[in-house]
């Protein structure tokens, strides 16, 4: 028996002095990359040439004889007159539309009509969550109850349910003008007493066994989650892996401590503000609930410019053709709804603080922990480079941390496929209509075919223009690495972040032993709804409301405006000088906001990055132990279940094969393609014969093999044929599927060849 010897503690205290120099050499690295970035990108933001300009411009308008200009004058100053009267009888209106919600309860702003078929609120865990199933107006097809049913979880973020189904042009819109049955999961303003979010969990599993089992004919339900209800449906995933036919994620954070630098300043906050215990205060200021307001008051906040004053703006402008578009918005984003305590609570310190679902640390009650490793169900995710709430790295960067690389993925019989938008913002993922005719149609149309695509990580690229293909789009699925999705994400290993957890951790042990039972002690509800309704983002609306006596003559006045409606020439000279005023505002709210966003940024790295360099919040991170961690293959089970299967099957089994094994030396599989893979795979013989599980399971279980032993599952295809007849017969398939030679690439036809060559068959068509 051997004794291990000690280290000598000079040695100890040297490795410790290594380590500390370490840090401090990457937060100065850091900092300097931080710094260096807003230097560059700070002067061009903040010149005021643009606005400049545009005043130069207006001013040239100004050259013409002074007859012209007074006519111009008095023209402008007649339409501007009228353009306020209609612009402060539209914000009435909005005032008006406001109360009438609130007084209502805030219902969903579905403008479809629905049965409630499930009611939370009479489960054994009460929660304000309810099922309905949309009726498909007279203008659609009915529902068809053998097609896949849709379910659609809206964010719960501090607005109302709704905005899946808010418009005709919507994500519900689209799925019934394609059939499907359709379900909305809603929520009421209040919560229920005690109501957790393992609660909701346990609420939305029972929402999908009620759809599931209504439609026992059909595919398993398509789960769509936005924004926060991404996380909501991922977590439904992890906790029924076999109950979802496919996941769609729009705009949904679930790695929060993603993004690039210099860019995503909303992820800092909870940092500067020492943690989640802000959220703790709130909550108990109101009684132990949170004010979903606050959310929407930092939402603003992120763009100002924007939510401040250029939609108002616009308002101002185009008023004639403006306003009924505003009221429309304005129903969802001024409906405010609140949350429990523990609600927020667990939010802030999982999600955005803790960042503990793509880690795996998200408990599930029992012992169990929420993976997304046991999600089986293909997922969609959707996000868009203009998304300053949801940005691609907080909506991608999962998929880096809970697989090693892409052959991981395909060995797990995973498929994952994402879409990025190029610029439009977080909203416009949910409520543009543009979005819902390309991005959302398109996804909907994959998931028509999702069983038939190999397991792997795809990105969806789509091309063309409307017209194209009798009205389709070009859409193709392209294979892409775990690289690939580091690269999106940007920065996401950065020590400054687990340092704020651990802040936070100690900042709300202090609040809760130090401050909440003094909070909690003189909270009353009747001082709660006092602050509710004094919040601003509320009190702005009554004051613009038939409430405030003041706003009495302004739809008198808006009356006489549309009666007698003059607008301006299109090259009225003010007209300009009005536009280039407004540009001016514009600049000065994003200028404000870039000197903000640099100094958040900063201070952050500065703070947390120094307290991390001391040592001050805990263990070193080890990056060689982790890439060690990380190269150790650990698909040793995976590797071992494919060479047994190697041999195993028949004509199935070998079709399956050869296309997934073209399909991996294509790169890409384009959506002809795969409508082509996927009528073979539901209407041929021996195909048709098998359930969509037993399908997947196939594919599944040949992607696998495909990817580990790719020469040897080519050479065991003579054994899964036997003779020739059947050999011709399956090449023959492969092919039909495969398209003409000529379209396949170098890679692919040469593979085709080498199939030829094994299975001793002659090409069966022309070149």
């Amino acid at each position: 028996m051997t004794s291990q010897r000690p280290i000598p503690p000079g040695r100890e205290l040297l490795k410790k002095g290594n380590a500390t120099a370490q840090r401090v050499l990457e937060q100065s690295r850091s900092m300097a990359d931080v710094v260096g970035r807003h230097a560059r990108t700070l002067p061009d933001a903040l010149n005021p040439k643009a606005p400049l300009e545009s005043l130069a411009k207006a001013g040239n308008g100004l050259m013409r004889a002074p007859q012209n200009l007074v006519m111009d004058a008095a023209s402008y100053m007649l339409d501007a007159a009228q353009r306020s009267f209609l612009f402060w009888d539209t914000m009435r209106e909005a005032g008006n539309n406001f109360v009438a919600h609130e007084q209502a309860g805030c219902p969903p702003v579905l403008i479809f009509d629905y049965e409630t078929v499930v009611d939370g609120r009479k489960l054994k865990r009460p929660v304000n969550y309810a099922l309905v199933r949309i009726t498909p107006p007279d203008d659609m097809p009915p529902s068809n109850d053998a097609l896949r049913p849709f379910l659609i979880i809206d964010p719960r973020a501090g607005h109302g349910a709704g905005i899946g189904g808010f418009k005709s042009d919507s994500q519900v819109g689209v799925a019934l003008r394609r059939g499907h049955p359709v379900y909305f999961v809603i929520f009421f303003r209040d919560p229920e007493p005690g109501q957790t979010i393992l609660d909701i969990t346990a609420a939305e599993a029972v929402f999908l066994k009620h759809v599931t089992d209504a439609h026992p004919k059909a595919p398993k339900p398509v789960v769509i989650g936005n924004c926060q209800g991404g996380w909501a449906v991922m977590m439904l995933g992890a906790a029924m892996p076999n109950q979802l036919g496919a996941l769609v994620l729009n705009g949904a954070p679930l790695s929060y401590w993603a993004g690039e630098r210099g860019k995503n300043p909303m992820r800092y906050l909870g940092g500067l503000a020492g943690g989640g215990w802000p959220a703790a205060l709130m909550a108990d200021m109101g009684n132990g609930r949170f004010d979903g307001a606050n959310l929407v008051a930092n939402f603003e906040a992120l763009s100002p410019a924007n939510t401040w004053f250029r939609k108002y703006f616009d308002l101002y402008e185009n008023v004639d053709q403006e306003a009924e578009r505003f009221l429309e918005f304005e129903r969802w984003w001024g409906g405010y709804f609140l949350m429990n305590r523990d609600e927020i609570r667990w939010i802030v310190e999982n999600l955005f603080i803790g960042n503990r679902f793509a880690a795996g640390r998200i408990s599930a009650g029992d012992g169990q922990t929420f993976n997304m490793r046991e999600v089986k169900a293909p997922s969609i995710v959707f996000a868009s480079a203009g998304d300053n709430i949801t940005p691609p790295g907080q909506a991608l960067r999962w998929i880096a941390d809970v697989y090693r690389d892409e052959r991981e993925i395909k060995s797990l019989g995973q498929t994952i496929v994402y879409l990025l938008h190029e610029d439009i913002g977080h909203l416009g993922i949910f409520v543009s209509g543009k979005v819902a005719k390309k991005e959302h149609s398109e996804i909907a149309t994959t998931l028509d075919m999702i069983e038939s695509v190999a397991p792997g990580l795809y990105e969806m690229v789509i091309t063309g223009h409307e017209g194209d293909e009798h009205g389709a789009w070009q859409v193709e699925l392209v294979e892409r690495t775990i690289a690939h999705v580091r690269e999106i994400s940007g920065e996401a290993e950065n020590e400054a972040f687990p340092a704020v957890a651990q802040i936070s951790e100690l900042n709300q042990h202090l609040y809760d032993v130090l401050v909440a039972p003094v909070i909690r002690q003189f909270s009353t509800e009747m001082g709660a709804e006092t602050r509710r309704r004094m919040n601003p983002m509320r009190w702005r609306r009554y004051a613009l409301s038939d409430m405030n006596p003041f706003m009495g003559p302004v739809s008198s006045l808006a009356g006489l405006a549309r009666e007698n409606r003059r607008p301006v020439a299109a090259d009225n000279p003010f007209l300009a000088f009005e536009k280039a005023f407004a540009d001016s505002v514009e600049y000065g709210f994003n200028a404000m906001r870039d000197l903000r966003d640099a100094w958040v940024e900063t201070a952050f790295h500065g703070v947390y990055g120094t307290l991390h360099a001391a040592g001050v919040t805990g263990e070193d991170y080890d990056a060689e132990a982790d890439a060690a961690r990380d190269s150790v293959t650990t698909d040793a089970p995976q590797r071992a279940e494919a060479e047994a299967k190697l041999a195993q099957g028949g004509y199935a089994e070998a079709v399956i094969r050869m296309m997934i094994l073209l399909a991996d030396a294509r790169g890409a599989v384009r959506r002809s393609r795969l409508a082509r893979s996927n009528q073979l795979l539901t209407t041929e013989a021996p195909f048709a014969q098998m359930s969509a599980a037993e399908r997947m399971a196939v594919i599944r279980d040949q992607t696998m093999i495909a990817t580990l032993f790719p020469e040897e599952a080519i050479k065991a295809l003579t054994v899964l044929l036997p003779d020739a007849a059947s050999r011709r017969k399956a090449l023959k398939a492969v092919e039909t599927v495969a398209g003409p030679d000529e379209e396949l690439g170098e890679n692919a036809r040469a593979r085709l060849q080498r199939l030829r060559e094994v299975l001793a068959v002659r090409p069966q068509r022309a070149a």
